[in-house]
């Protein structure tokens, strides 16, 4: 492990991925007719369930092997803010959008920093091929 800062990191990678995709795999899971009424009674279309569950499925794992991390990071941070504004705000901080505001806190140092230990992006980094 090449420093505390660099596992830190790794570590917010892969449990952020594994936040998205066991929300992702639970739409479905669930039913995703429920998620679509849901997303109907918020005003936003109903196929967007089905396409926020594949992007929170897809970007969850993309974090835990950690490709295209910086990518993922920032797909799912856009995630994130629709849901704070849509469906959290009116809920208030505590028991609302707390949750979604520390997600999207992880998202946005990964988008900044990327992750590159333990990653599948590492494999193909100008760095390890030197």
């Amino acid at each position: 492990m090449r420093s505390y800062s660099s596992t830190g990191t790794f570590i917010i990678r892969v449990i952020l991925g594994v936040i998205f995709l066991a929300h992702g795999l639970d739409k479905f899971q669930s039913g995703i007719g429920n998620i679509e009424g849901f997303f109907a009674s918020l005003g936003i279309p109903a196929f967007m369930a089905t396409f926020v569950a594949i992007i929170e499925i897809v970007g969850g794992i993309a974090l835990i092997i950690g490709l295209g991390t910086r990518i993922a990071s920032l797909v799912l941070g856009v995630v994130l803010i629709v849901a704070i504004f849509q469906a959290k705000l009116g809920m208030g901080f505590l028991n609302g959008y707390e949750l979604d505001i520390a997600l999207l806190a992880m998202a946005v140092h990964l988008a900044l920093s990327g992750s590159s230990l333990l990653s599948v992006d590492s494999l193909f980094s100008k760095k390890n091929r030197a």
